[in-house]
């Protein structure tokens, strides 16, 4: 008989299985804090894999009849849409807002509801079958809450209950998602304090850290099976800028990015309500063709640039970075519509990597302009200067820009203009995109909660 089983059968419901080996509480907690960041960082990568496999099958269902899309893309974003509505309700959009509202909310099955295994099977599924449809969506969202279901599925045990360390798991789930992603361990961590939490208790600080840096050696040991040679986002970036005129540069990226990224974000905070009535009723009685129609805007974009607006924009944008042309000047343009509109139609999937691929094409547009500055050097500070503007996270946008092109000398440039692309962009969107979608969220969810009204 089993001790702890009265009745001689299984141990009682809530003990931890771990406490047959008499481990200490805090030490049960590490071996749950390592065992969840190593499944996140293997969730990442497969699901950067199957990404991959999807835009490469895309590709060659459109190799030479890129017409198709017109087809495929409307029809996909609203079976998506229908699949997101009627089987996994709350998988729709980034998934940061999900994950940022579980943070507020007051009842346990609340959260247990949006960050669910079944949810995040959903998130999943979707997000690939959007890349192979041609949305223009990145994955990195999307991996924030499957990061974050994972982790909260951990609260189960004895050792991790509490709403405080419910809220921890779920900031260390977004972390340790962001971290395996990018394969950007430092801005996994700032995110999470930057963003999902705005704050962070001082007594979690090691075991975000923890959590992080194991998640990051697991993504380097998973990604030998899935990357040959291994999993570098995109590469080392050769690029370096002298003080004087050339910091010209830093102000036109930062204001175009800051303006650009204001307006998107401002589109997506007040979608559908601060639509023109017509428009705004049909998205919310006809939200299926409503995608429809976002799918054929998606659509024409693609054709129109030649299919280089599919997914995420990774394969252009680190062009751009290694000073190789690939797109043309109405790419950033035709990627930034194409991405307003995946978004719209209310899918699963982030906009990350889409908004890296944008500042990139940014930075093509303005390389000539200012003497000194090469084009990689340019797409950097485009890149920074969108996505700050558009997520309203500088700290973030130029860590994350730095690690992922493994150059430190742009450090300076980088980060002044993500710090100017904030300010611009604040002036136009006063409340950060992700903070007004999941205030909507977490008012559809919890109507009572106070934090659901500002």
């Amino acid at each position: 008989m089993e001790a702890g089983a009265p009745d001689g059968g299984r141990p009682q419901r809530g003990k931890s299985w771990l406490k047959p080996v008499s481990l200490p509480p805090t030490w049960q907690r590490r071996i749950l804090f390592t065992l969840g960041a190593a499944l996140v960082a293997l969730a990442a990568l497969l699901l950067a894999w199957a990404a991959d496999v999807a835009v490469a099958l895309l590709g060659r269902v459109a190799a030479g009849r890129l017409w198709v899309v017109f087809l495929l893309t409307p029809l996909g974003l609203a079976f998506c849409t229908f699949l997101t509505r009627t089987v996994f309700p709350g998988a729709q959009g980034s998934g940061i807002p999900q994950a940022m509202a579980s943070l507020h909310m007051e009842d346990p099955r609340h959260i247990n509801k949006v960050l669910s295994l079944r949810l995040t099977f959903g998130k999943l599924v979707l997000t690939i079958l959007g890349l192979f449809f041609g949305a223009t969506i990145g994955r990195e969202g999307p991996t924030v809450q499957i990061g974050a279901s994972i982790m909260n599925s951990l609260g189960r045990f004895e050792v991790m209950r509490g709403k405080e360390m419910q809220r921890v798991l779920v900031l260390i789930g977004g972390a340790a998602g962001i971290a395996g992603a990018f394969n950007t361990p430092i801005a996994g961590v700032i995110f999470a304090i930057e963003e999902l939490g705005h704050s962070f208790d001082s007594r979690y600080t090691a075991a975000l850290l923890g959590a992080v840096v194991v998640g990051g050696v697991a993504t380097l040991i998973f990604a030998s099976h899935f990357y040959a040679g291994g999993y570098v986002y995109f590469g080392t970036v050769h690029a370096t800028m002298a003080f004087g005129v050339a910091y010209g540069a830093v102000v036109i990226a930062g204001v175009v990015g800051g303006l650009l990224g204001g307006v998107f974000g401002r589109i997506l905070a007040r979608a559908p309500e601060g639509f023109p009535k017509i428009i705004g009723r049909f998205a919310l009685r006809r939200p299926v063709l409503f995608a429809g129609g976002c799918g054929l805007i998606v659509a024409a974009c693609n054709y129109a640039s030649g299919g280089t607006t599919f997914g995420s924009g990774y394969a252009p944008a680190r062009a751009l970075l290694h000073g190789q042309v690939t797109v043309g000047y109405a790419f950033a343009a035709l990627k930034y519509v194409a991405l307003t509109a995946s978004y719209l139609s209310g899918i699963p999937g982030g906009i990350f990597s889409p908004s890296l691929g944008i500042g990139a094409g940014l930075g093509y547009w303005f390389h000539g302009l200012v003497p000194g500055v090469s084009l990689a050097a340019f797409a950097m500070l485009g890149m920074a200067g969108y996505f700050a503007g558009a997520v309203q996270t500088p700290i973030t946008a130029a860590v994350i820009v730095m690690e992922m092109t493994n150059n430190q000398s742009m450090l300076i440039p980088v980060t002044a203009t993500a710090l100017l692309a904030y300010v611009v962009s604040r002036m136009i969107c006063p409340q950060p995109v992700y903070g007004a979608l999941a205030e909507k969220f977490l008012a559809a969810i919890e109507p009572a909660n106070p934090a659901s009204h500002g």
